[in-house]
């Protein structure tokens, strides 16, 4: 079994998070708290997910300092010391008024709090999913500014396609690189007319998950990994609320491995954690499940458990590309902070990625620190 004593000079260590949320309710108790008007069906002041969120749960002392949200997280990172921090940012970082008529949903954070992501380290973020346009081209173009301001790599959003397709490269020294590609897809509910093109700003989506779009997509990516290279694909992709994979999400993460290189598939959109896959020594987690929201109050699909979470530390031989071992820290979001889960909540999730996990070839092991090391056929 994988233990880090084993680990060699040219291990990478990634932490992976599912979806960051960290507008509306959120940024209302964050020290610089921006506009609170939404324009949703039911909820129409930001703060009103506050209030669910303290009669769920007793009251948050707001504002809170910028690594409140991350709470137990902090000690797990600085104790695991990965070398690269990457989450999916599910927020627009901007203070435009220009939300997206008819969408419905509209996350946005000042960009006055864009420390909350500096706070816990993080490296790079996945930017092709659908709330990065919730307020307009100009709440993206803020977004990009302000994340490169503070020297957060992005991929999967940009100024024109060029952009959103390009890579965030990450130069570990003499562990190599980290090249970080990120793609949305409509069934997570991007809108169409988000997809970047030449002329106009947007999130690399995918027209579909075909063998044609794969091999498209394989022709770009082998031209950037080099040897000692880890190529790391980020993909926001399914519901919400479903622990089934559908077939062309597993041919498509194989045909990414397979024709492209790709080293480790880092899925998201659902939330809640679903089944991993290790296939030809690569993991595919289709599902990381949310880490950080504002759902705390909100009735409907507690069967899922969306307010537990995973810190997912894969661990990667650069020299071989292969899968040295993936270690899952189970969370618990509370009051808007992260807390490690109780013993009963981590067995339920343990149960929960072994019972997706057996049709996947995967399962999961508890350890004696409370963590859940995967093991694989």
């Amino acid at each position: 079994m994988f233990t880090r004593s084993k680990l060699n000079q040219f291990v990478v260590t990634l932490f992976m998070a599912g979806d960051v949320m960290t507008g509306r309710g959120i940024d209302q108790v964050l020290p610089h708290p921006g506009d609170p008007r939404l324009f949703e069906p039911c909820v129409t002041n930001a703060r009103d997910y506050v209030a669910l969120a303290e009669q769920a749960q007793g009251p948050i002392r707001a504002p809170v300092d910028f690594a409140y949200l991350w709470g137990a997280a902090l000690a797990e990172l600085q104790r695991s010391a990965p070398d690269v921090r990457l989450i999916n940012l599910e927020t627009s970082i901007t203070s435009s008024p220009d939300y997206w008529p008819g969408k419905g949903i509209n996350y946005r954070m000042h960009p006055k709090n864009l420390p909350v992501l500096t706070a816990a380290g993080i490296d790079a973020c996945a930017l092709a999913n659908n709330h990065v346009l919730d307020w307009g081209y100009a709440g993206l173009a803020e977004t990009l500014a302000t994340l490169n301001k503070a020297r957060i790599s992005c991929a999967g959003a940009g100024e024109n396609l060029k952009e959103a397709q390009a890579p965030a490269i990450l130069d570990l020294g003499e562990k190599g690189r980290v090249i970080l590609v990120a793609f949305g897809v409509g069934s997570s509910g991007i809108p169409g007319s988000w997809a970047a093109t030449e002329k106009r700003s947007g999130v690399n989506l995918l027209k579909d998950l075909s063998e044609k779009t794969a091999l498209v997509i394989a022709n770009h990516l082998r031209s950037l990994k080099r040897p000692g290279d880890l190529l790391v694909a980020s993909i926001h992709w399914g519901g919400n609320w479903d622990y089934s994979i559908p077939p062309n999400h597993r041919s498509f993460a194989r045909r990414l491995i397979d024709g492209a290189g790709v080293d480790v598939i880092h899925g998201h959109s659902s939330h809640h954690a679903l089944g991993i896959e290790v296939y030809r020594n690569k993991p595919i987690i289709y599902g990381c499940g949310d880490f950080i929201n504002d759902y705390e109050g909100i009735s409907g699909y507690e069967q899922f458990r969306g307010e537990l979470g995973l810190m997912y530390f894969v661990s990667i031989d650069s020299a071989t590309g292969k899968l040295e071992g993936l270690r899952m820290v189970p969370t618990r979001v509370r009051n808007f902070r992260i807390n490690r889960a109780s013993a009963k909540d981590t067995h339920w999730l343990s149960d929960t990625l072994n019972r997706e996990g057996r049709a996947l070839g995967t399962r999961v092991a508890l350890q004696e620190d409370g963590s859940l090391q995967l093991l694989w056929d």
